[in-house]
């Protein structure tokens, strides 16, 4: 009999008595220990076992957990005699910013400013005797979810001092997901209060703390030294491509082979693969997302539980509200082929607007994307870069972008196989009654307030252009913003059939100064079409000019009018 599945159950302790379905992942005591580094920051995508790891952790180590050695005694630490000993030895701290998502400044502060008081509250014995003087025992009694900054910024510190001096030990200090309230600030748009809030109780629990054995911290994203850690030099960063502990977070290819067998599942082993193998961890490749596979064990259908399992808006915000040319990158990617990017791995939250090489930092973090190759080098100007080849990591990667473009026209997703059949037909009419539909419709949620797509529509006609790649991409190869003639094409259909026709798009702004009317605007976009040759790939390719359809979209805020030849 295979072992029960317990979906969403991140308590280490809970998984093993109950004798769920658990891969031993306990060599990841071991190494973190031997590493000796004072503060580890180890970042994964969501769902890959960062709470449970942290949870493990607690068990392992945490005084309050010491005649609980039987949960280890069929695990592969319990085999290693020096950590048998170190079981239940140490005062352990746990705190966890995964419900940190609230939408104000102040409504996160006090949120934080909570959950140490609650973390407090575990210790509340420690005012029952002389350990702490007067002063400190209301210092203790203060910690509220209003209290003043600089109260806050030393409380972790300060509850480290008493624990330390209560149980004669240093302290383990875990701090689990402790970007999200970073990431919440960023799309609020309060991000410098927070950065400034939290820089003083990381500096002051992580750095200034004598109290502190060891730390790790675990997050999705690795948020830059310069705005959150900048006085935090014990930290040893650990990211995707790092090689530490690149194979304690994810299954490997044998844990799913052995884990498919117990189930009864072995004969889908291909299929498993195809849909959700392709993360990497350092080299170590053909790497599982823990709650992919648990839920396809569990009931043994195919999904995208990874990626409909919390919200992937973000990721989505960054795309859609990204230039003409990231979009060209993104469609070569949901075309399965691989793009080339500079990057930092460090996330600049208040940066994602400005440099988009940062977007592809974030997708990469997030586990959207993966490696497929990095290559380092020493530019012609004796520069050192860092060049990465990056792919959607796997089919349910794939799978969730294509739904994420579909709703992004849902406010007129009735009509939107009638305009594919009207593009592909030629029929003007039918073409501009939706596309001035979508207009009215959908503008509105293309306004972020942080991309102006209103000021700049070209960005919500490539979004478009994306949600057309999934209806046609079985019919046409469909490419934007590339070389043709002299000058670049917004968007191009290659048909796949040479029989039927090539579709070239044009999207111009009316600019007021030089065109009076929307129609003049159109006939300059199929002007330019023309001069600059935009045929010339596709005929180039065997396709006859005559078999060539060529549009102008012309548009004036939530206006549009499409004409052709």
């Amino acid at each position: 009999m295979p072992r029960t599945v317990a979906i969403g159950v991140q308590d280490f302790g809970k998984i093993i008595k109950n004798h769920s379905f658990y891969i031993d992942k306990t060599k990841f005591i071991k190494e973190w220990w031997e590493n000796h580094d004072d503060v580890t920051l180890l970042t994964r995508p969501r769902r890959f076992g960062k709470t449970l790891t942290m949870s493990m952790v607690d068990y392992f180590f945490s005084v309050k957990y010491a005649k609980e050695s039987g949960l280890f005694e069929h695990l592969n630490i319990w085999n290693e005699e020096t950590y048998k000993k170190m079981h239940g030895s140490y005062p352990v701290l746990f705190i966890s910013f995964a419900e940190v998502k609230e939408t104000s400044y102040i409504q996160t502060r006090k949120k934080i400013c909570y959950i140490i008081k609650e973390l407090y509250q575990q210790y509340d014995f420690l005012l029952e005797n002389d350990l702490l003087s007067e002063a400190e025992k209301m210092e203790f009694q203060n910690i509220s979810p209003d209290m003043e900054d600089y109260v806050a910024s030393g409380s972790i510190k300060a509850l480290c001092k008493y624990i330390s001096r209560y149980y004669h030990k240093k302290v383990i200090l875990l701090l689990d997901e402790y970007d999200t309230p970073m990431q919440e600030a960023y799309r609020n748009g309060f991000w410098r209060e927070q950065v400034s809030f939290i820089r003083g109780i990381f500096n002051a629990a992580f750095k200034t703390n004598p109290y502190l054995e060891r730390a790790i911290m675990t997050g999705i994203t690795r948020v830059s030294k310069e705005s959150v850690f900048s006085d935090l030099n014990n930290l040893e960063v650990v990211t995707t491509t790092s090689q530490k502990y690149k194979d304690c977070f994810g299954f490997t290819q044998d844990e799913v082979s052995a884990a498919l067998d117990e189930f009864g599942l072995s004969e889908n082993r291909q299929m498993v693969k195809n849909w959700y193998d392709g993360f990497t961890f350092g080299d170590q490749t053909d790497l599982y997302n823990p709650w992919s596979i648990l839920n396809y064990l569990d009931k043994k259908r195919f999904s995208a539980y990874w990626a409909n399992s919390s919200s992937n808006s973000l990721a989505g915000e960054l795309v859609r509200g990204a230039s003409k040319e990231l979009k060209a990158d993104f469609e070569s990617l949901l075309q399965g082929k691989a793009i080339v990017a500079q990057m930092d791995e460090q996330i600049v939250y208040d940066q994602l607007d400005e440099d988009e090489q940062a977007v592809w930092s974030f997708l990469l973090a997030g586990g959207y994307l993966k490696v497929k190759q990095f290559l380092p080098y020493m530019s012609d100007f004796g520069e050192w870069r860092e060049e990465y080849h990056l792919q959607l990591t796997n089919f349910e990667v794939k799978v969730m972008f294509h739904n994420m473009i579909r709703k992004w026209f849902q406010g007129a997703s009735r009509g939107y196989p009638d305009f594919i059949k009207a593009l592909l037909s030629g029929d003007l009419g039918a073409m501009n009654t939706y596309m001035n539909k979508v207009a009215l419709s959908s503008f509105s949620y293309f306004d972020t307030g942080k991309h102006a797509s209103v000021a700049e529509p070209e960005r919500f006609y490539h979004g478009f252009v994306l949600g057309l790649l999934v209806e046609l991409a079985d019919r046409y190869v469909l490419t934007s913003n590339r070389e043709s003639g002299f000058g670049r094409y917004d968007v191009m259909l290659e048909p796949r059939n040479r029989e039927e026709d090539g579709i070239i798009l044009e999207f111009k702004v009316q600019d007021h100064r030089i065109e009076k009317e929307l129609s003049d605007t159109a006939k300059s976009a199929l002007q330019q079409i023309e001069q600059k040759k935009y045929a010339q790939a596709l005929i180039e390719k065997g396709i006859s000019e005559k078999s060539i359809r060529k549009y102008g979209f012309a548009f004036c805020g939530k206006k549009v009018l499409i004409e052709g030849n």
